[in-house]
């Protein structure tokens, strides 16, 4: 609905594009999936008797093209680390894709087991070739946008975390720029975390595939800044000590630089910290914060 007229017929024409798409695509519409924050995600049935799962994109904001990265990303990656992709239809913002099991986050696994299955994953993906007319986002583009972001939203928030976290978030994003380059650029997801990595049913062994990438073209340490900002409760004990821990376990399984790491963690606490607060969850971002306070001293 805060989409106004665009989202509003979206969601009346919602019934008549499942249809349209069962007809099209030969499967039979299941039970709809609860989770989503951007899409309806159902179960289907496709012809050959096979489950898998439809995903039906809501239209986008202003300038967000996130759904035609994402179909980039899920043909560069063929299913290494990434969902499969089976069919698309860019006119109706729609995506066939492998059905998976359940997400990492309700395994029960501790923090250092989801790490190491998260990194194995990303680790694959990393790994495949790049088309040169991919027309991702670069890791400057990303680069870039932080730097405009995070200040300005630390000042419509009415700065809610000292200007000394804001400057030294923009310090490491220089550090950053400085050190991107297309030759050492991969494709990362974005935003790896638990609740976007989901069992792989094919595989006999425990086997994981991440779900909903940004799809971007940055250096590997952006994702793995993600994994500095999750298991908050973790870092809040003891934010140093927990947080260069992480830092050293990030960089021994995928033998990324730990100083990439470190900054790309902290320019993702102070962001995803803000951006909470903007979205009404104040009591997580405020705690993220305080991690990235801490984390500032060094």
């Amino acid at each position: 609905m805060s989409l106004g007229v665009d989202g509003e017929h979206w969601l009346r024409n919602l019934g008549e594009v499942t249809h349209l798409l069962e007809q099209k695509w030969k499967i039979r519409l299941g039970k709809s999936l609860n989770g989503g924050t951007e899409a309806f995600v159902a179960e289907v049935t496709t012809r050959m008797g096979d489950k898998a799962i439809l995903k039906l994109t809501m239209p986008p904001m202003e300038g967000n093209t996130a759904f035609k990265q994402e179909i980039v990303a899920l043909k560069i990656a063929d299913g290494h680390g990434y969902v499969r992709l089976l069919n698309y239809n860019m006119d109706q913002r729609a995506i066939l894709l492998e059905k998976l099991g359940s997400p990492l986050k309700d395994m029960g696994y501790p923090a250092e087991m989801q790490i190491e299955i998260i990194c194995n994953a990303l680790k694959k993906s990393w790994g495949k070739s790049l088309p040169k007319d991919h027309k991702l986002q670069s890791g400057k583009d990303i680069i870039n946008w932080f730097s405009s972001f995070i200040p300005e939203l630390w000042a419509e928030l009415e700065r809610p975390c000292s200007r000394l976290l804001i400057e030294k978030a923009l310090v490491f994003l220089e550090s950053r720029l400085s050190n991107s380059s297309l030759e050492t650029s991969v494709l990362v997801h974005g935003d790896a975390h638990s609740g976007n990595i989901l069992k792989d049913m094919t595989k006999s062994k425990a086997s994981f595939k991440l779900i909903d990438p940004d799809g971007l073209i940055a250096e590997p340490a952006y994702d793995l800044g993600v994994l500095m900002r999750e298991w908050l409760d973790d870092l809040t004990i003891n934010p140093m000590e927990n947080g260069r821990k992480r830092c050293l376990l990030l960089s021994e399984i995928t033998s990324i630089n730990p100083q990439a790491i470190w900054e790309w963690g902290f320019i993702q606490s102070v962001s995803t910290g803000l951006f909470l607060i903007k979205i009404g969850q104040g009591e997580m971002g405020l705690q993220m914060l305080k991690v990235a306070e801490a984390w500032s001293k060094v």
